[in-house]
């Protein structure tokens, strides 16, 4: 069973998770076959290499046309549409769908209306689909069975964005979180973004230390931010040691039972 382990010592964001992905391996060209399966046109994905904190790693830069998609906001709804009238795989629809229900279930609880009512802005919906079906399709292309994530660090203070100045974690992110080991580190600015916590939250089995595995790669992904930690996403890809993964599931189930 080959399995992906995502270290999120500096958080996560939807492009350093395709970020690492490309720098672990995977093909930029088959990437952008899946993608193009979307029907989606006036965008552009490259990955260039970066150093952050003398480490090496690969950014994936999503370039939108601001003329053309500048005009309109998209409701779940439109989201749906675009991914339900796709030729991508019905799993990675299955997929993207659950995480952009997240992510729209999450803001919705914020801004106290209905799932249905929630806009995303043209410009971000359009990054937002890129990042989540390109995290999912990235996955599958790689054949990863299993996926599973360090607790989340969330960053500190305060991030500017589309609804104005709010507290980081960003209101959708404290929501989608719930439930999932998290810690915040100091003066680092937002870490975790709304779209790295829906996909992660929803593709990962479970939080914890590195599952017992055959470390076959490892990638870096890079964010934008220039923060003390070095801003990077760790993705660490390999085959599990079925028995050692066996009994420590099943231990943290126990516990997780109180048994």
């Amino acid at each position: 069973m080959k399995v992906a382990y995502f270290n999120c010592f500096s958080g996560a964001s939807g492009d350093m998770i395709l970020g690492s992905l490309l720098d672990a391996g995977l093909d930029i060209d088959l990437l952008r076959q899946e993608l193009s399966k979307l029907n989606l046109d006036h965008y552009d994905i490259k990955v260039e290499p970066c150093i952050k904190g003398s480490i090496g790693g690969s950014r994936a830069i999503i370039s939108i046309d601001q003329d053309h998609h500048h005009h309109h906001h998209r409701k779940l709804s439109d989201l749906t549409q675009i991914i339900e009238n796709s030729t991508v795989s019905d799993s990675i629809k299955e997929k993207s769908l659950a995480i952009f229900t997240l992510l729209a279930r999450a803001e919705a609880k914020v801004h106290r209306k209905s799932i249905q009512e929630v806009h995303f802005h043209e410009v971000g919906a359009m990054d937002t689909i890129i990042d989540v079906v390109g995290a999912v399709a990235g996955l599958e292309l790689l054949e990863i069975d299993k996926v599973f994530c360090s607790p989340l660090n969330l960053g500190n203070g305060m991030v500017r964005c589309a609804h104005g100045t709010l507290p980081v974690p960003a209101p959708a992110t404290a929501e989608l979180v719930k439930g999932k080991p998290v810690y915040a580190s100091q003066g680092e600015g937002e870490l975790l973004t709304p779209t790295g916590a829906a996909i992660l939250t929803f593709m990962a089995e479970d939080f914890g230390p590195m599952p017992p595995m055959t470390l076959e790669c490892v990638g870096y992904g890079a964010g934008t931010l220039e923060t003390e930690l070095p801003n990077l996403l760790r993705v660490c890809m390999g085959n599990a040691l079925e028995g050692s993964m066996k009994a420590a599931l099943h231990h943290e189930h126990h516990e997780h039972h109180g048994n």
